[in-house]
């Protein structure tokens, strides 16, 4: 194996193990949510509070890898999360504010998970692997998503709520064992690199230079990034109100079992961890084609939010347990799309700093998951129906796809 697919495969791992430590409250608030005497407009609070954390330490963690390297910025953050995942169950027991704390510390070790891989992947990934990579690490989401929700109820109903964080909280300090002795920021410190790889690798193959002054006017003001940023969070807005609402979803509506609800609710993920992995590789052949990296990211971001918001409004005649199941399928299979979409365009128009502006942008990309899941709780209390909560994804991603397809390149940008 090359030394940087060892490198892109311990990524998608901490992005694996990052999703099952962010996913596994949604399905275990079930029973917490009995036994505590929540309202769903706490428990909301409680499933958002994480992302304040998380949105916090984006843009210092992008910064911090760009100055000292990916490799201790992540193993120091999949590290922290892991010890925050298995304080949860004391924290919850302790007060309602304790958890809060708890949940928002993991979103600070969280939060870089994305700009540390970043980082690494401008140094270790050349471009005509950048969007088979980025689907791989992207593709820890559905699949972590997947593990949790599985495996997450059986652990429930087995041993109880609070085993479910000490045992995946075991998962991350595992990792960070490996990656401690796996892994360097720069393919010129990795031992028994080849000197072909270190040629195909190019100039990103060099070691550690002193970084240069970070262009921040640029960066945030230009057409191309700012674009980027919208999308991120009209993605995310469905992407997060599916992460954390979806087991309550197949509960409440759909009236399934704990068990139940998260099979249901895995199902999806694995159809958008398929399709992650098939449109990394198709946008790459298309590329390998002579399509220009123009047409191919509006192709995969458009599409994606596009057919995502047709089958969020499907989603409002979903009366039985299987055409909901065949819906979110949809959904998640669509946005699966924008993963070779906006994703890799961070690294196709400025390189050099994509680790700082995938920190930024996540940001933004955060916001949904403080404001919008918080609100689907509060019309859920509200109203008693998930009709408005489909209908605002889909607005806000048609929206997304709409600048998206007037105002997105591929073209470096910012040198």
């Amino acid at each position: 194996m090359q030394k940087r697919h060892n490198i892109v495969f311990l990524c998608f791992c901490a992005a694996f193990i990052c999703y099952i430590d962010r996913v596994n409250i949604s399905v275990a608030i079930i029973p917490m949510q009995e036994a505590f005497g929540w309202s769903d407009t706490t428990k909301g609070f409680v499933l958002s509070s994480f992302f304040i954390g998380y949105m916090i330490l984006q843009a210092p963690s992008g910064w911090l890898a760009n100055r000292i390297g990916g490799k201790l910025v992540l193993g120091f953050a999949v590290l922290s999360w892991s010890v925050f995942t298995i304080l949860t169950p004391v924290a919850a027991m302790i007060s309602l504010p304790l958890l809060i704390a708890v949940r928002i510390a993991m979103g600070l070790g969280e939060a870089a998970m994305f700009p540390a891989s970043f980082s690494l992947f401008s140094h270790w990934v050349p471009e005509a692997e950048r969007s088979r990579s980025m689907g791989l690490l992207a593709s820890g989401i559905p699949l972590g998503t997947l593990f949790a929700l599985i495996t997450t109820g059986w652990i429930v109903t087995r041993y109880g709520w609070p085993s479910v964080f000490y045992i995946f909280g075991l998962f991350g300090v595992v990792w960070a064992a490996v990656w401690y002795f796996k892994a360097t920021s720069y393919p010129g410190e990795y031992p028994g690199i080849t000197a072909e790889e270190l040629e195909l690798l190019g100039s990103s193959a060099d070691d550690k230079q002193e970084p240069a002054d970070i262009p921040w006017k640029k960066l945030l003001s230009h057409r191309a990034v700012l674009v980027i940023f919208i999308n991120h969070f009209c993605t995310n807005w469905g992407l997060y109100m599916m992460l954390a609402w979806l087991p309550s979803y197949f509960r409440d509506v759909q009236s399934l079992s704990v068990t139940g609800a998260g099979f249901y609710s895995a199902a999806p993920w694995l159809t958008m961890f398929v399709m992650t992995n098939i449109a990394g590789w198709a946008a790459d052949r298309l590329l390998k084609r002579g399509s220009s990296i123009t047409f191919v990211r509006k192709l995969m971001q458009v599409c994606g939010l596009f057919g995502s918001s047709v089958f969020f409004l499907l989603a409002l005649q979903a009366d039985t347990p299987l055409v909901a199941l065949s819906v979110m399928c949809g959904a998640l299979a669509f946005i699966a799309l924008t993963f070779s979409g906006y994703v890799p365009n961070f690294l196709d128009i400025a390189p050099r700093y994509a680790d700082v502006l995938i920190g930024i942008s996540n940001t933004f990309g955060t916001i949904p998951g403080i404001i919008g899941v918080a609100l689907a709780g509060w019309l859920l209390d509200q109203t008693g129906s998930y009709a408005g909560v489909f209908m605002i994804v889909a607005a806000v991603q048609a929206f997304g796809g709409i600048l998206w397809l007037l105002f997105a390149t591929g073209e470096r940008v910012i040198d």
